[in-house]
């Protein structure tokens, strides 16, 4: 007779949490190509094999990890985009939504910067492709419409443009830590006061 497939053990949600924020963090230290379940557990401070009681891979940490700060990422920017404020108001909110995530899912956004160009390879990493196709829409709409509305200067050099405030905003995964001395908004506000003086409309 076949051997019965152990059942998956669902954890409570504050420990299943707790093991994808540590997996997350070795992850984002060790890379995911060199990450073992074995490391995750070990951090985790428990035996691999108990790890797979609560997850079956460590593809599958790493997808709900993603998944997990894309959905809140755009939760926060399809707010920002149905608002209908201007383009400059628009571009802010969008900054400082962005600054906010690092805060929240710091380990994932720099999974993210990292890994994502390999992962969009396989299949369950697909939506990675479709999330960037939208992050580059929303963005690039949005520093369309201030030139068109003369709030961002005529001579901008668009897709430049966007490509300078993304690796602006998100290379800040690599040094911040939350708890630190500023605030994700306050750090916002001094990234768009040096941003926004390069591209506004000179009076």
């Amino acid at each position: 007779m076949p051997t019965k497939k152990k059942p998956q053990v669902t954890a409570a949600p504050a420990r299943r949490r707790e093991l994808l924020d540590t997996a997350a963090e070795v992850f984002a230290e060790q890379g995911y190509n060199a990450t073992t379940v074995r490391k995750i557990a070990d951090h985790a401070g428990m035996l691999a094999g108990s790890l797979y009681y609560h997850f079956d891979s460590k593809e599958s940490m790493l997808e709900e990890i993603l998944r997990t700060f894309l959905d809140e990422l755009w939760d926060g920017y399809d707010t920002v985009l149905g608002a209908e404020l201007g383009p400059r108001e628009t571009l802010a909110a969008l900054v400082t939504e962005s600054f906010r995530e690092i805060d929240r899912h710091r380990a994932a956004v720099a999974i993210y910067q990292k890994e994502s160009k390999q992962l969009v390879a396989q299949e369950r990493f697909a939506f990675l492709a479709e999330s960037q196709r939208r992050f580059e829409k929303a963005w690039l709409s949005t520093l369309e419409r201030g030139v068109t509305d003369r709030v961002f200067r005529t001579d901008l050099d668009i897709r430049l443009a966007y490509r300078f405030v993304r690796d602006t905003v998100w290379v800040a995964a690599s040094w911040y830590r939350p708890g630190g001395q500023h605030s994700p908004e306050e750090i916002a506000r001094q990234y768009l006061s040096m941003v926004l003086d390069g591209i506004a409309v000179r009076e």
